[in-house]
């Protein structure tokens, strides 16, 4: 697999809940690898299969040059509370701030197939609820109003509009 583009909002994948993995496999890994890669070639730090076409619940995060991946990640519960501005690769220049906990406690496979409860604090915590966010079809421009999210699509559409613009002059 060669390093897939990130799909950018409204593409359909982006809004629609992902399947579970049956069973880890090669192709699994190398989705896992393809993901990475589109991660950090695109200056993430968290990445969802769906965010590079693939409606399946993986997800990848990095922090420091190390990166984990989290198959069939599911919350059980979380404390505390914090909010924070939040970006998105699926929607370029936008920056909405979100609620969320401050620490959760996740169970999810790891690449052996294994099962793994984890207790996530701080930072991590809140890139692994934005990406298990988007397993479920829910992107940051979903937590905020109707009005300012249209005004956040609409901002969005004409940015597109004048990189293809701009691509087209070039």
């Amino acid at each position: 697999m060669t390093m897939q583009a990130i799909r950018i909002y409204p593409d359909p994948v982006l809004l629609k809940k992902a399947g579970p993995v049956q069973n880890i496999d090669g192709n699994i890994k190398e989705i896992v690898d393809c993901m990475v890669e589109a991660m950090y070639g695109n200056n993430g730090i968290g990445l969802a299969a769906p965010q590079i076409g693939i409606s399946l619940q993986i997800l990848v995060a990095g922090f420091e040059n190390e990166w984990q991946a989290f198959v069939n990640p599911k919350v059980l519960g979380g404390e505390g509370e914090a909010i924070l501005g939040e970006g998105c690769l699926s929607l370029p220049k936008i920056l909405v701030p979100i609620k969320r906990k401050e620490i959760i406690f996740i169970r999810a496979w790891d690449l052996n197939g294994k099962d793994r409860f984890l207790e996530i604090s701080g930072f991590p915590s809140r890139v692994l609820q934005h990406e298990i966010d988007h397993l479920s079809g829910i992107l940051i421009i979903n937590h905020v109003s109707r009005l300012k999210r249209k005004l956040l699509t609409n901002k969005l559409r004409k940015d597109q509009k004048r990189s293809q613009i701009k691509r087209q002059i070039s």
